[in-house]
């Protein structure tokens, strides 16, 4: 048995034929790589449904999160831990521990990441505003393309890849307002 530590994550390619395979329909729109929800301003237009904000997330005890939100949605690190019943506040994981557990690089972060913890290290945790129907966008475990894919769908990967999503609701400031 390969050691936890030593498998080869998807590539991009591979990630799509297994959304194919799973009969899970997708638009792929490649770019220049995009290292902030910011960067992607200048590509928006060529992708419609809701943009996404991705953090990979550890609390006091080592519990990995996968937070998925909606782009301009506010998330507060100091009080986050109480909806997701984390150990004391949350940080950031480390890029060697991102890699390690879900196979990408900062910049890289994608609901599709799950798919590449085989162990179950990680909580998928999904922003409510993600689930109302539209369309959400997302890396396919690089920066330089962008997957839209159907809510539905997205919910049906997650569950495929053993990570039932834990929804919350995460605020979106008004218009105007800092996220």
């Amino acid at each position: 048995m390969i050691p936890t530590s030593q498998i080869i994550p998807l590539t991009d390619a591979e990630l799509c034929a297994r959304l194919a395979a799973s009969g899970i329909a997708f638009h792929r729109t490649d770019h220049p790589a995009v290292f902030t929800v910011a960067e992607t301003a200048p590509h928006r237009d060529m992708m419609i449904g809701l943009q996404t904000k991705n953090l990979f997330l550890k609390d006091k005890k080592g519990r990995l999160f996968l937070v998925s939100a909606k782009s301009d949605a506010r998330i507060d690190l100091k009080r986050l831990h109480e909806t997701l019943g984390a150990s004391g506040r949350l940080s950031f994981g480390s890029a060697e521990l991102l890699l390690e557990k879900l196979g990408v690089t900062p910049g890289s972060v994608t609901a599709f990441a799950v798919v590449n913890d085989r162990e179950g290290a990680v909580t998928m945790v999904l922003d409510a505003n993600l689930t109302t129907g539209e369309e959400v966008n997302f890396h396919p475990l690089v920066n330089t393309a962008t997957l839209r894919i159907g809510r539905d769908d997205l919910v049906a990967f997650l569950r495929e890849t053993g990570h039932e999503p834990l929804i919350v609701d995460l605020p979106v400031p008004p218009d105007g307002q800092n996220g």
